[in-house]
């Protein structure tokens, strides 16, 4: 490898093409300066070889100084008829070839195709200029000229062929970045959502595990019957969490690994179900509803389950309160979701169907000290994901709200569906009665 004045290493392998084109170009000018004008074949003059020796000279600077070597190689050809030989399409073959030269490095087309043109009419016009002219001058004139033309067009065409294919493989290249960042922002995507269906998940199972362990564990010694029962449904409790834990893992599985049965994705229908389990762990939720209840969509139906579940979650370990609420408005186009508590009292103990409540001090002493955690992260980013949002804060009067707003898809005109099918029903009557008149 040899550095050259472009600024980077050659291959071995150019520097072979190069002597090969120029020994081409110098055997090509040389046979072109032993014809005559009589088409006779005479020993090449020491003419011919200055002419051939200083124009193949200049070819293997072509590259780093293109236009210069382009007028060098025409300057020669143009001395060619003073000095007394013939000008034809073999002797000036360097100057064609740094024409082809030029055409390929040319900044512009304006400039290529002026420099082709310039040196195809220098060297046509240098066969008049000298000596006689006549018939045959002509006819060789116009091959001289078109000899570069030609070169400077295939130059142009492999100068474009070489930019068409760089922007091809431009293109792949950012296709294929594009590809791979997308990819990783799906990736990223993939995780936060898992990371947030377990920490809905865990949370909940847990924090309503922990608090019937802390009334087993409070209840132990004075009432072991109220224990017992504790215990049952803590026992009822982790069993849930690991069946929905073990669901929401599954989804992490391979194609080709042992596929679990799925339960579907819990909604708005199981709130009843999710009410009566944070009851069983002493928080009474009270529900109101306003509007018409109307199905939602998988992921809005997810995602209002989620809220609901983190927030009466964040109410079990948070506040130190027994009670909250749950109201649900719905909307033409929106179901707005508030969970709210009055943040007063404490929270009383979970008992049996029946019986007295006690005090579980341990229990909201320990949430007091626990950080925040992501609960309000999880739930912001559910409700921006099906195009809602969500609002969180203390209330002036005491407890904290949470409120979200979900988007519902378009409802159905039930008077447009009945007239659809009146129209239909009358159609169908209409077709029979045509079918049975004679």
């Amino acid at each position: 490898m040899t550095n050259t004045g472009g600024g980077g290493p050659r291959p071995r392998t150019s520097w072979w093409r190069e002597g090969a084109i120029t020994t081409l170009a110098f055997a090509l000018c040389l046979l072109g300066g032993v014809l005559q004008v009589d088409d006779t074949l005479s020993p090449p003059s020491v003419s011919a070889y200055v002419i051939a020796v200083v124009s193949c000279a200049v070819l293997p600077v072509r590259h780093r100084a293109p236009l210069a070597a382009l007028a060098a190689t025409t300057a020669v050809g143009v001395l060619v008829p003073p000095l007394g030989l013939l000008l034809t399409p073999l002797i000036v073959t360097p100057a064609v070839i740094t024409t082809y030269s030029y055409s390929l490095a040319a900044r512009t087309e304006r400039r290529a195709a002026s420099a082709v043109v310039l040196t195809s009419a220098a060297l046509a016009a240098a066969i008049p200029a000298f000596g006689d002219f006549s018939w045959k001058d002509a006819s060789r004139m116009g091959v001289v000229a078109a000899f570069p033309l030609v070169a400077g067009v295939l130059g142009h065409s492999v100068r474009n062929r070489r930019a068409y294919l760089e922007a091809v493989e431009e293109r792949a290249r950012r296709a294929e970045q594009n590809r791979d960042s997308e990819a990783r922002r799906r990736v990223a995507e993939e995780r936060v959502r898992i990371a947030r269906e377990l920490h809905d998940l865990v949370a909940h199972q847990i924090t309503l595990a922990n608090a019937q362990a802390t009334v087993a564990a409070h209840l132990f010694d004075t009432r072991p019957e109220q224990t017992r029962t504790s215990l049952k449904e803590l026992v009822e409790t982790t069993s849930h969490a690991l069946d929905e834990l073990r669901a929401t893992v599954g989804l992490l599985r391979q194609s080709g690994d042992t596929a679990a049965p799925a339960e579907p994705a819990p909604g708005l229908s199981r709130l009843p179900t999710l009410l009566e389990s944070f009851r069983r762990a002493g928080l009474e939720v009270s529900v109101h509803q306003e509007g018409t209840v109307r199905p939602l969509p998988p992921g809005v139906d997810l995602t209002a389950y989620r809220i609901v579940q983190e927030a009466l979650t964040n109410v079990t370990k948070h506040a130190g309160t027994g009670s909250a609420w749950v109201h649900l408005v719905w909307t033409g186009d929106r179901v707005t979701i508030t969970v709210a508590d009055d943040g007063g009292g404490t929270r009383t103990t979970p008992t049996a169907s029946t019986g007295p409540t006690a005090s579980a001090g341990p229990t909201a002493s320990a949430a007091a000290d626990r950080s925040p955690g992501y609960g309000l992260i999880g739930m912001r980013e559910r409700a921006t994901t099906v195009g809602g949002h969500l609002s969180a804060g203390r209330r002036p009067e005491g407890g904290f709200l949470v409120s979200a707003q979900l988007p519902l898809p378009p409802a159905q005109d039930p008077t447009r569906d009945r007239d659809r099918a009146t129209t239909t029903e009358e159609g169908q009557m209409t077709d029979g009665e045509a079918g049975g008149a004679p």
